[in-house]
């Protein structure tokens, strides 16, 4: 079997095992869950950061940085969803940082 029928097999099963454990989330959940999955996410931009750093070709350079550019979009924007959800909480007028 070669190397790439199994790493489709894997990323299929993958898919699908997340799928259902997502949808067995309620609607409740999902926000703060996203949010520290997106914090972890940071992780990510240090692997992308060394796959761009140690490509040993142009194309593992440039699919190194765009790995860089998407996982600091998720990140960003991670972190944007959660202020937003946290300024639900807040009392009008007042303001992040001030007590």
């Amino acid at each position: 079997m070669s190397i790439l029928i199994v790493g489709i097999t894997v990323f299929v099963l993958a898919a699908f095992v997340g799928l259902e454990v997502i949808s067995k989330v309620p609607p409740t959940l999902h926000t703060p869950l996203m949010s520290g999955a997106n914090a972890i996410s940071g992780i990510t931009i240090i692997a992308a950061v060394t796959a761009a750093g140690l490509g040993s070709t142009t194309m593992a350079e440039v699919l190194g940085f765009l790995a860089v550019v998407a996982a600091t979009i998720n990140v960003v924007g991670g972190f944007l969803v959660t202020d937003r959800m946290l300024q639900m909480f807040r009392r009008p007028g007042e303001r992040s940082g001030q007590k």
